[in-house]
């Protein structure tokens, strides 16, 4: 049953009461709206589809990232410090806006209007980061959005074709001789890339207490690795030859930070003629000759570091001439 008061000049409060189900007020400028708002709700409630959004209209996106932050951020790797950026950025932005306003219009634009600033993956972990907290708040939080999950009607950027730049013949020894001649720990960091398959802040980051030379291993801990999970990478015998002959058994392994590690590289490729060469490729051509020694998929993700299967796939660019050796 449905009570409608006058509160004040304008002013019109229904109240909505029926059994089984909490009391829904609402105020309203005229008495027609208010009736109107009533007959609605009265009748969801006799086909049994009224589902309350009250929470969801007194909750805004802002409030509900910070509940986000609070409850399921310290669970997530590292507490969660890699998406306090897209958080806050989300706040910034869409923080005004009520759970039970939000739409996919307001998303889209909010897509076209990072993109003009940020790169096509910050955008894309900026949507998914508030897809899951939405879901939090319908899933974990009990707070109906009535709109559903406007997220689900907003495309993705697309990313364009996966980077696959690989050695080619020759262009390795061109890459460490110009290393050599430019001196420094860098000719031996790109060995050790090629062959453990490490990121650049892993090498960067390595201390001799986590190098094992007589197991050949070295144990990566969760704050060095881009996933947050803790990581044993094999030794091949040049990467394992590298490290003996520093002969060092505390510290820091390298004396360089990862910017330093870019610059040198970068000075390197220019010298060797191979501009268009990133260091980030050398773990792609690691994780390939990986594949063409044999190793599956599994052993190679063990490696590697790679959550899942689906993102190593991207990596398996195999050398033709490997393969037609196995089909002999």
């Amino acid at each position: 049953m449905a009570t409608i008061t006058r509160r004040g000049m304008g002013q019109w409060q229904v109240k909505v009461r029926r059994k089984g189900y909490p009391v829904q007020t609402r105020t309203f400028d005229t008495r027609a709206d208010a009736e109107a708002w009533s007959r609605g709700i009265e009748s969801q409630m006799d086909r049994a589809t009224f589902v309350s959004t009250t929470a969801a209209e007194k909750t805004s996106l802002a409030q509900a990232i910070d509940r986000y932050k609070k409850d399921v951020c310290p669970s997530l790797a590292r507490g969660g410090i890699a998406q306090m950026a897209n958080l806050d950025r989300l706040k910034e932005n869409l923080g005004a806006t009520s759970l039970a306003t939000l739409d996919s219009a307001q998303i889209s634009a909010y897509r076209e209007i990072m993109l003009k600033t940020y790169s096509l993956q910050t955008v894309r972990h900026d949507m998914g980061l508030l897809n899951r907290v939405l879901k939090c708040c319908q899933i974990d939080w009990g707070i109906n959005l009535p709109r559903g999950l406007p997220t689900a009607n907003v495309r993705l950027p697309k990313m364009p074709r996966a980077r696959e730049r690989r050695l080619k013949p020759g262009e390795e020894e061109r890459l460490l001789t110009a290393a050599r001649q430019y001196g420094g720990e860098i000719a031996d960091i790109i060995i050790f890339a090629i062959e453990t398959a490490m990121r650049r802040n892993e090498i960067a980051q390595m201390r001799w207490e986590q190098v094992e030379l007589r197991r050949k291993v070295v144990s990566l801990l969760s704050e060095q690795t881009k996933t947050g999970e803790p990581r044993q990478v094999p030794l091949s015998v040049k990467a394992a030859e590298i490290l003996t002959k520093r002969n060092v058994d505390i510290g820091p392994v390298w004396r360089i930070t990862p910017n330093a590690i870019t610059t040198a590289f970068m000075r390197v490729t220019g010298r060797a003629g191979l501009d268009d060469l990133r260091f980030h490729d050398l773990r792609h051509e690691a994780t390939s000759r990986l594949f063409e020694k044999g190793l599956n998929m599994m052993e190679v993700a063990e490696v590697t570091g790679h959550k899942t299967l689906e993102m190593l796939k991207r990596y398996t660019h195999l050398n033709a001439e490997s393969l037609a050796v196995k089909l002999m």
